[in-house]
């Protein structure tokens, strides 16, 4: 088998935007993340952009684009990624992209 050329020194992981499902460089895409659950549980879960990248919990990738906001959200892949139930409030990720 031939060798596989490796990068040297540090890796750049690569992470998919949820919204268009291109790969990138984690550096070029921006961590959104879901907040704790209400105890009633009926409000929606508000998405906020982690970014030091290091809130925890699970994080969904997205590129900094209002179309990529918007592709995610018509296909409804917040919760999916980020493996919740229910409607997701998007609006600190809206002011955050600017959109």
């Amino acid at each position: 088998m031939p060798d596989i050329p490796r990068a040297r020194g540090r890796s750049n992981p690569v992470r998919t935007c949820v919204g268009c499902r291109r790969t990138g460089p984690r550096s070029a895409l921006t961590r959104v993340v879901a907040t704790a659950a209400t105890p009633e549980g009926s409000d929606p879960r508000e998405l906020v952009v982690d970014v030091t990248r290091s809130l925890p919990g699970r994080g969904a990738w997205l590129h900094p684009e209002p179309l990529c906001l918007e592709l995610a959200e018509r296909r409804r892949a917040f919760p999916r990624a980020l493996r919740i139930a229910g409607p997701v409030d998007t609006t600190a990720v809206h002011r955050h992209l600017g959109a």
